[in-house]
């Protein structure tokens, strides 16, 4: 079977998530990768739709039992990561699989998945541009700001490892960028 794979990473606060929420409106064939994480459910959120909420013992047994694709420790006792059953069920459905990520689990699953994944960086204009940003979102404290802002400088160093890159600075621009390498994906053969 010939399954198709899309990914979309960049730093917190790029507009990957803007972005795969407007694939997901207009490509039903998509289903989205729900992560698991350790994190606390924010408020608009909801359990097995925006991620799967563990507590970090859960996550930790199921790292030793190999359930995830990939998976990090990305903040201290902060984990994020893919399951294994989760994207299996979805391609086995014929579903295309639609995953926004953090950039280290994006270069794990493009190496896990070669040439069935479209591999997109969804790239800041600036770090200017990036906290102010995450400044309105209004759900970080001034520490947690402040090593998201370093985390992101180090992710978007790691832009050059994947396929494409688009830099979000104009959300209608990125967005019709990425709804054209999507068409090219899907209407290319598998070459797998």
């Amino acid at each position: 079977m010939n399954h198709k794979l899309i990914l979309f990473c960049g730093p917190s606060g790029s507009g990957k998530t803007t972005v795969v929420h407007s694939l997901l409106k207009d490509y039903p064939q998509f289903i989205f990768s729900v992560s698991a994480t350790t994190r606390p459910k924010r408020a608009n959120e909801k359990e097995g739709v925006d991620y799967y909420f563990l507590t970090e013992e859960e996550f930790k047994k199921r790292i030793e039992n190999k359930e995830f694709l990939e998976w990090e420790e990305v903040y201290p006792g902060r984990f994020y990561g893919t399951l294994k059953k989760q994207v299996d069920e979805k391609l086995n459905n014929g579903s295309v699989v639609l995953f926004d990520v953090d950039v280290k689990g994006g270069i794990s699953i493009k190496k896990h998945f070669s040439k069935q994944l479209l591999d997109v960086f969804i790239m800041p204009p600036s770090l200017t541009a990036l906290k102010q940003r995450l400044v309105a979102r209004d759900s970080e404290t001034p520490e947690s700001l402040e090593k998201r802002l370093a985390k992101s400088g180090l992710e978007m160093s790691y832009a050059d490892q994947f396929s494409y890159i688009i830099v979000n600075d104009e959300l209608p621009k990125a967005l019709r960028e990425a709804k054209l390498l999507v068409e090219d994906f899907l209407n290319r053969k598998s070459e797998v």
